[in-house]
């Protein structure tokens, strides 16, 4: 009789690919069982006549399912089953017992060493298929839930990895920033000159960080990475008190523009400021072009400042979403025109257009214009026709030491 194997779960549909060994020393009892498994789909059946072979077998061919008859000379399938439960090969290796003996002293040895099922001689065809069947499918699905645990198990090394990977690189940038905090030449200060288009006198400076320190690389990438550990606001308050100590080296008249982010003002760590006697010269210029999520506690952080004289100013105005907003609601003293609409200005008519929009707002609200990165004479020409009151530039004077020539 012949028993259907059917659905649709993984561990059936590899029903017919599983491979099966049948030991047995009875040879009619070999081919009955062949026959009966056949029948039923199976297309990898291998047969062993003592418990040796059946062994060997197992070694060789890692057998989905063992059906194992007790009762054979030499080494029977108790020691069989013994030999597999101390045996890693056999991992959850299903062994479906043949045997007339069902007493119970026969069925728990046969338990105990490791027994899955049992079938009785004489076979009844539809039970044969049926405990097969069942077997199989508990194998596929042992199998599957153990390749799906060694996924798992390499994919939390993989994480683990890559947390002890985060965790150095994040220790490194904490050294790194710790090292230029502590060390009192890592650090140093530049000034490039902003100039009054009018008769191109010096108005003011800006204070530009430099880093000695390794790697190499520009000013803002080590303040992003400062900020990334929580050192923002310590290395934006040692930039500042570098600046501000060369006030008095500064021309009487020009006033010294200093980078600030919204970060670094919600610190407090602008305090430092609290007893600097020349606030009236200096502009804040705040840096960041992410949202500032509480404008109104940003003001209230300025304000003091700005009662003792220091003027607020917005950098980068028309590179970003957040430089428009920064002007509407902080009213600032200074707007920067970013480098991308002064570069090219001179045949740009798009470019021309924004920054003559810009002059006027400025105007409308008392602000002074600054352009920055003016890098020709026919930039500085258009600029000056426009209207822009103030800029600075490599045109203008590059980013140098004190005292500027």
């Amino acid at each position: 009789m012949a028993v259907e194997v059917g659905g649709s779960s993984p561990a059936l549909e590899r029903f017919a690919d599983a491979r099966v060994l049948v030991v047995d020393d009875n040879g009619a009892n070999l081919q009955l069982l062949v026959t009966l498994l056949t029948r039923a789909g199976l297309r990898h059946i291998v047969t062993a006549s003592d418990g040796e072979s059946a062994l060997q077998l197992i070694r060789e061919m890692s057998p989905d399912l063992v059906l194992l008859d007790l009762r054979m000379p030499k080494l029977d399938g108790y020691a069989v089953l013994s030999e597999l439960r101390s045996s890693e090969e056999a991992q959850y290796l299903p062994v479906l017992v043949l045997t007339a003996d069902l007493t119970k002293e026969a069925v728990h040895r046969a338990l105990d060493l490791g027994a899955r099922d049992f079938l009785t001689k004489p076979f009844d065809a539809t039970e044969v298929v049926l405990r097969v069947r069942n077997l199989l499918e508990m194998r596929a699905l042992h199998c599957t839930l153990r390749e799906h645990n060694i996924a798992l198990a390499e994919e939390l090394e993989k994480r683990r990895a890559q947390d002890e990977e985060l965790t150095r690189l994040l220790r490194e940038r904490i050294e790194r920033i710790e090292a230029v905090l502590a060390s009192p030449d890592a650090l140093s200060t530049v000034f490039q000159p902003i100039v009054r288009l009018r008769d191109l006198e010096p108005v003011g400076l800006e204070a530009l960080s430099r880093f000695s320190a390794a790697p190499q690389r520009p000013p803002d990438v080590w303040f992003g990475e400062a900020s990334s550990v929580g050192l923002g606001p310590e290395l934006e308050s040692k930039a500042l008190q570098r600046a501000i100590a060369f006030i008095d080296a500064l021309p009487s008249q020009a006033f010294l523009a200093v980078n600030v982010s919204p970060e670094f003002v919600l610190s407090r760590k602008l305090d430092v400021l609290a007893d600097f006697p020349a606030c009236d010269r200096l502009v804040l210029e705040l840096t960041e072009h992410a949202a500032v999520e509480d404008y109104a506690l940003i003001q209230e952080r300025l304000a003091p400042f700005r009662e003792r004289g220091a003027r607020v100013a917005i950098d980068d105005t028309g590179a970003g979403f957040a430089s428009l907003r920064h002007l509407l609601l902080l009213q600032p003293e200074v707007i920067k025109l970013d480098l991308s609409i002064t570069r090219g200005v001179d045949h740009d008519p798009a470019r021309r257009a924004l920054a003559s929009a810009l002059v006027g707002f400025a105007k409308d609200v008392g602000a002074h214009l600054i352009a920055e990165g003016v890098e020709t004479a026919r930039e500085l020409e258009t600029l000056a026709a426009l209207g822009i009151e103030w800029a600075q530039g490599f045109h203008l004077g590059k980013p140098q030491p004190l005292p500027i020539g």
